[in-house]
């Protein structure tokens, strides 16, 4: 057991440009990375593995991989050369085998929802990362639920980050005009306040806490679902602090950080 628990995580991750672009949002990734505790490893759950089934990235050098086009070729030049932690993956494994069935993938990079963000965070790319897929044919009470069996490796030495965006919707995202539409910033004030009185039962039943507009905000889960596992690693009366709370056009920013 590590001298103190590890902080959990959750970053709205926005456009892969924020990995090479001096922006506020990056800053406060770096300020955030000097910040927190030094973790022994990061599992990172991003909205950019989707997959039928749970399955671990187990490669002792994971690649870097670039899962977008249209973007200038700096991006596509970024290299994110941290190690992997087979052993960290095999852990993850067993804490979730007990109910679950896992693969382990021994060629799975780092996608950029992961490396787009743990640039800011480490980097210097010395903390050995893991990847845990989005079992897509399962509902939010599960994802949920998989955050709660991690819970012992906060006091192992790992940060648990998710990586998403709570408020997601590109089919009608302006690149042009980011005044944010009214339901979205009316969703993610929803799901703030919901955050900050501590109703995960909320947040897990996002299409009810996000009323009418829950299918603007939400219309598919992927970004949403790395949310509820840093969530669930919530202990009762834990601190939870907001950062980085913006809305563009029709996807949100806002990110949080658990016990730190």
């Amino acid at each position: 057991m590590s001298a103190a628990r590890m902080p959990a995580l959750f970053i709205g991750h926005g456009s892969p440009m924020n990995a090479i672009e001096d922006n506020a949002f990056r800053r406060r990734w770096q300020a955030l990375g000097r910040e927190l505790p030094k973790p022994r490893a990061i599992l990172c759950i991003s909205a950019h593995w989707e997959t039928r089934g749970i399955y671990l990235g187990a490669t002792a050098m994971p690649e870097t991989i670039h899962d977008f086009y249209g973007f200038p070729k700096a991006l596509f030049d970024v290299r994110y050369p941290a190690p992997g932690s087979p052993s960290l993956a095999q852990r993850v494994a067993d804490l979730l085998q007990a109910q679950h069935t896992v693969h382990l993938d021994p060629g799975r990079g780092l996608d950029h929802g992961a490396w787009s963000v743990l640039l800011a965070l480490c980097p210097r790319a010395d903390v050995p990362v893991v990847q845990l897929s989005l079992d897509m044919r399962q509902p939010a009470a599960f994802h949920y639920g998989l955050g709660r069996a991690l819970a012992p490796l906060r006091d192992e030495g790992v940060l648990v980050l998710g990586s998403g965006n709570a408020v997601h919707n590109l089919y009608v995202f302006d690149f042009h005009q980011p005044q944010p539409y009214g339901w979205a910033l009316e969703c993610d004030a929803r799901w703030r306040r919901s955050l900050e009185a501590g109703d995960h039962a909320a947040l897990i039943d996002y299409a009810l806490n996000f009323g009418d507009n829950a299918r603007l905000a939400v219309p598919t889960a992927e970004h949403y679902f790395p949310l509820l596992y840093p969530l669930a690693l919530q202990q009762p009366g834990e601190a939870l602090r907001l950062f980085n709370t913006a809305v563009l056009s029709s996807l949100s920013m806002s990110s949080f950080v658990i016990g730190a």
